[in-house]
């Protein structure tokens, strides 16, 4: 059993707490990469456990007591925290910021909401004390073997954690995954909306599995034998790899396929919903992310199924499907249309949080980082990278030259196998989203001027006209005129649009007409 020291020396690069999984195994890269590294778990069990298994493979510096943890780190104090989110990472944050000094760095490692990195950062701030939101992924294997990292806060705070976030993290090319990503909670805004770019990628695969296996009657080592031929092409990436192991592997309990024997609920910890929630208030369509979400709520809304399967029973057969290798083929093209735009919705709701909160993101950078260690780092990524150094105000990924002629040609196969999907009974919420946004968004006139006037007629919300500026409300209720309801200068004012509805709403009341304010 190991024994701890009673008097640590500040000898420590850089420290730990919270030794589940993940912490261990950043620990452990730390000190594997040369760096003295102190430990520290509330339960005292764990830190013991992680210097039982691993403290030959580096300069470990145990502690019972946070205090102790604390003072054997060097100045200034760099301790990054890997605890359960919420109520508990606040927790801790508050007891090391009570025994650090000015200028010290706390780093919160795990899945925090941005809303509440930036409440911290802000409180830590106002002590003196750095705070740095820092999205990790690759998950278990990539803390300990070389992850993405995407560290926010205080700019000068990189000057310390750089060095060593680089060093550890994992390496495209020569050049680490690591990049200061912004201020306050911008590091942990990217890491939500990888994070639901990665919904969406593993859901529209998983509707490429799904056609597969039930529309063509193929098994599931089939289907992984397809998805390791499609990861040497423009679809490699660590997903599709990780999907072709996954199929072919067998339960050893039964021999069955392994993907047969799991039950199909799929959960979601947050940070998707958190991504399509903040899509929502930012005004950006991530319709792939949201579709994703979605489907893993409907893949647990066990009792609506239920119901479902009783009345309204599912397509089970196979289908006649003349041509299987071009329907195969026309998959490989949707799948590749449908994550280009998941990936394009991601980036725009980035550049959006951007300009939002003020922070400096170089999208071109993001994509660089994401390029090996994390869970959606894929070819394409390169040339997305590519994309952002040739216009860095790109507004519209889709539109750079390489990524138009790449949609362009997977067009007719991705409008096929949304089709087919439909027409035979199968869900495809990615593949069929994906691709109704990529027809809106190149679109020259859209459905929603008839939104606008809907709008105005039952709440007077007003609208713009495409023939003049200023915007304008309609006397439904009277005689149908048209009045501006703005300022000459061409600002709204709500008082205007608020005396509108209550007018409207008047003489509705007066001649017994019903009034609903939608």
């Amino acid at each position: 059993m190991a024994t701890f020291a009673p008097s640590p020396a500040a000898v420590a690069d850089i420290g730990v707490t919270g030794m589940a999984v993940m912490g261990s195994n950043l620990a452990r890269n730390l000190a594997r990469n040369g760096f003295t590294v102190a430990i520290h778990n509330r339960s005292v069990g764990r830190t013991e456990a992680v210097m039982d298994e691993h403290g030959s493979e580096g300069d470990f510096r145990p502690s019972e007591s946070m205090a102790d943890f604390v003072a054997s780190l060097k100045s200034p104090r760099v301790a990054i925290v890997m605890v359960k989110a919420g109520a508990p990472t606040d927790a801790v944050i508050d007891e090391l910021a009570d025994l650090m000094d000015e200028g010290d760095i706390i780093v919160d490692c795990g899945n925090a909401l941005y809303t509440d990195t930036r409440r911290r950062e802000a409180a830590l701030r106002e002590r003196g004390l750095h705070f740095v939101g820092a999205g990790v992924s690759g998950g278990e294997e990539g803390a300990l073997n070389g992850p993405s990292i995407m560290p926010g806060g205080p700019k000068e705070s990189y000057d310390r954690l750089g060095p060593m976030f680089e060093k550890i993290a994992a390496q495209y090319d020569g050049e680490p995954c690591c990049t200061h990503v912004g201020e306050d909670g911008a590091g942990h805004f990217v890491k939500m909306v990888h994070n639901g770019i990665e919904y969406a990628d593993m859901q529209v695969i998983s509707e490429a599995y799904d056609l597969m296996s039930r529309a063509l009657g193929m098994s599931a080592a089939e289907i992984g034998d397809v998805f390791d031929t499609w990861n040497k092409g423009d679809l490699e990436s660590f997903l599709i790899e990780i999907t072709a192991t996954v199929l072919r592997h067998e339960d050893q309990r039964t021999g069955k396929p392994f993907v047969d024997v799991i039950l199909d609920r799929a959960a979601q910890k947050g940070t998707g919903a958190w991504a399509v929630q903040t899509a929502l208030d930012l005004g950006v369509p991530v319709t792939g992310i949201a579709e994703a979400t979605f489907a893993r709520s409907v893949s647990g809304s066990v009792p609506q199924r239920e119901a479902a399967r009783a009345v309204l029973p599912a397509q089970v057969e196979a289908q006649d499907v003349p041509d299987r290798e071009q329907f195969i083929a026309d998959l490989q093209q949707a799948l590749y249309a449908a994550k280009l735009v998941s990936y394009s919705q991601g980036f725009d709701e980035i550049a959006a949080g951007a300009a939002q909160f003020d922070w400096d993101i170089d999208l071109g950078a993001m994509a660089r980082i994401w390029r090996a260690g994390c869970i959606i780092r894929a070819k394409f990524l390169d040339r997305i990278t590519e994309a952002y150094r040739r216009d860095p105000k790109l507004p519209l990924l889709l539109a750079d030259e390489y990524f138009t002629q790449e949609i362009t040609r997977c067009v007719p196969a991705w409008r096929r196998v949304v089709a087919f999907a439909a027409a035979h009974g199968f869900p495809a919420p990615v593949f069929a989203a994906t691709l109704s946004y990529y027809d809106a968004v190149r679109s020259e006139r859209l459905p929603a001027a008839l939104v606008q006037a809907q709008r105005d007629y039952f709440g007077a919300h007003t609208y713009q006209r495409v023939d003049t500026e200023g915007t304008y409300h309609v006397e439904w209720s009277a005689d149908r005129s048209e009045t501006r309801q703005d300022q000459p200068e061409g600002s709204v004012t709500h008082g205007a649009v608020d005396r509108a509805a209550g007018e409207q709403s008047q003489r509705r009341s007066t001649e017994g007409e019903s009034h609903h304010q939608g």
